[in-house]
């Protein structure tokens, strides 16, 4: 036997796999463990026996009153949220681990508990004539709680009896909310045998990431993998969104919402009409993505892309990053756009606020955690050491910037709706793409990060209103119709992804299950449009720092420390946007517009001819 024969196998670089970057998640529950879950549960359900004592006597509180009562809700809120932060956190870094997955369901089935109980105060609340209650708020002793009160009245004409919304949240734990849990481990088990050995033993992350690499044949080959990996549990993932259509259909003719998305539009704090407005210019503007994708193919060498090309790099390497070269990138981005912020962004990764690299078992993605405002959000990353990791990273960090500034605004105003909640994420990945854009002099690179940046406003703008198109389409289908069979569900997702491509890009036969991976549209129907409304009011945001410069700082970090305190007109008009206005998504999308222009004067000066 050689040397080289006997040679141990390399271990892989930690700093590759982000392997030590796990997050700490103690301070949530004091140290306490498990056990303080469970004592925090308690003491929330002291508290929630005391705010019942005024059950039947809202309407004869004074302004102090309510402060006392909201300030016990608060403390509730905290105390459940806490507990619910650290066992879904640390379910979600391992989904197959039984005891964890025991706890989160039995902090769910307390916190359900607990809510049932507080039920009463809503629907009293709502009951209240305008009149007292424009009184009532007017006391700036509830200046912590107003605008949640306020935006509370907008489900007065969709609220149940007490005894009904009881039974309905109650029930939740062990109905849509036991789906959603299940299509969660259903996702976290998928393997993909990436290397066509029979050993399926990477993840879905891993799978999907391999779309980004250089080779076609790579991503030809990991898109059959990925396709291969989710065969099996096709038809009951089906079977899971037939059942949460279903539910949704029935909690939305119970509470007499005119259409499948009139719930989220109203959680969002936007009218039907607004988002109507949006998801008409997006359509209208899918011309945008198909010119891209046709000259990306001259570009690549290749007729036409198919779908698994789409991520596919335009530079001759296949970069990667380590964990301490992207945390260098994005704090110098960030700090080159503001201190305050590059130091709250800084103690992500000092404080261990951060749980990195794949692993057996967790869940899929990435998402920023607000917790509650008493503690310090988390940020959750399949790290894969692509370039794209790095600006997920950036993006995620936006989100908890967000939290940590906006976290002086209390429980009931710390997070925005969701129409606002990608602002700062997207402005945190952009500023981050500068950063690189600006060290690069090569021709051929600055044309594969511009590329990069284009493609992921595609994938955040258009591919999500093409993703709300195929949720129109199911949830108006299972009502009308009933149940969807897979096929159907395939057939669907083709055609709104059709409509979407144009000829630019060709659908293979096996892309017709990848709706089947998606969580949003299993845990939070409608909420796919918010990435566009979110991205293309941040690219807006932008815009006015390009234009204002320095001056424009104060305005940008007062927005995000005002958190969800204000309705999102009134937050729009803290950076001078002007969110009511029905055109605003066309100036919007004229930026996108901007970015494939420069796009192409990129290609054109690498020495590629401008196609389109």
């Amino acid at each position: 036997m050689t040397a080289v024969d006997s040679a141990p196998e390399l271990a892989p670089d930690p700093d590759l796999t982000a392997a030590d970057v796990a997050w700490d998640l103690d301070p949530l529950v004091d140290g306490g463990g498990a056990g303080g879950v469970i004592a925090l549960l308690d003491r929330a359900d002291e508290t929630a026996d005391a705010i019942g004592e005024i059950r039947g006597r809202v309407g004869g509180l004074d302004a102090a009153g309510l402060a006392q009562v909201m300030t016990r809700m608060a403390e509730v809120a905290d105390l459940v949220g806490r507990a619910q932060s650290w066992a879904g956190l640390r379910f979600a870094t391992d989904m197959a681990d039984a005891e964890r997955a025991a706890l989160a369901q039995q902090v769910e089935e307390r916190a359900a508990a607990i809510s049932t109980r507080l039920v009463f105060f809503e629907i009293e609340w709502a009951a209240l004539d305008a009149a007292d209650v424009d009184a009532l708020l007017g006391d700036q002793v509830l200046d912590f709680c107003r605008h949640h009160l306020r935006s509370l009245r907008r489900y007065r004409d969709h609220l149940l009896s007490e005894a009904e919304e009881k039974l309905l949240t109650e029930k939740a734990v062990t109905g849509s909310s036991a789906w959603s849990r299940l299509f969660e481990e259903l996702s976290a088990d998928i393997r993909v045998d990436l290397d066509g050995d029979g050993d399926a033993s990477a993840s879905l992350e891993e799978g999907l990431s391999r779309l980004a690499d250089p080779d076609r044949e790579v991503r030809r080959s990991a898109a059959e993998a990925v396709t291969a990996a989710l065969a099996p549990g096709l038809r009951t993932r089906a079977y899971v969104f037939n059942t949460l259509l279903a539910d949704k259909a029935t909690d939305d003719r119970l509470r007499s919402y005119g259409s499948w998305i009139a719930s989220r539009n109203l959680s969002n704090e936007a009218s039907d009409e607004s988002v109507r407005a949006l998801v008409d210019a997006v359509v209208a503007r899918y011309d945008i993505p198909q010119q891209w994708y046709r000259l990306k193919a001259s570009l690549l060498g290749i007729d036409r892309l198919a779908d698994y090309d789409r991520m596919a790099p335009l530079g001759t390497d296949d970069e990667r990053f380590g964990w301490t070269a992207a945390k260098t990138v994005v704090l110098d981005a960030y700090e080159s756009f503001s201190p305050e912020m590059a130091g709250v962004a800084r103690k992500f990764f000092d404080d261990r606020w951060i749980d990195a690299p794949v692993r057996e078992g967790k869940r899929p993605g990435a998402f920023c955690a607000y917790t509650v405002p008493s503690r310090n959000p988390y940020v959750f990353l399949n790290w894969t050491g692509r370039r794209r990791d790095v600006l997920t990273l950036a993006h995620e960090l936006g989100h908890g910037l967000h939290a940590y500034l906006a976290r002086r605004q209390g429980v009931f105003h710390q997070a925005t709706p969701l129409t606002l909640a990608e602002t700062a994420s997207v402005f945190g990945e952009t500023v981050t793409f500068g950063r690189l854009l600006a060290e690069t002099d090569d021709p051929g690179q600055r044309l594969a990060l511009l590329a990069e940046s284009l493609e992921g406003t595609i994938a955040t703008v258009f591919r999500q209103i093409a993703m709300n198109r195929f949720e129109d389409a199911v949830h108006t289908e299972r009502r009308d119709v009933g149940e969807l069979s897979t096929d159907r569900f395939g057939e669907l997702w083709t055609q709104t992804q059709a409509a979407l491509l144009g000829d630019s890009v060709e659908l293979t036969a096996g892309y017709s299950t990848w709706w089947s991976y998606i969580p949003h549209f299993i845990a939070t129907p409608g909420y796919v449009y918010a990435y566009a409304y979110g991205q293309l009011l941040a690219l807006s945001v932008y815009r006015r720092y390009e234009e204002g410069g320095a001056a424009f700082v104060t305005r940008y970090l007062d927005l995000l420390r005002a958190g969800g305190s204000m309705s999102p007109e009134d937050l729009g008009r803290l950076v001078d946007c002007d969110l009511a206005d029905p055109g605003f998504w066309d100036g919007g999308l004229g930026i996108v517009q901007s970015q494939l222009d420069a796009a192409i004067e990129a290609a054109s000066a690498a020495g590629h001819p401008k196609r389109g």
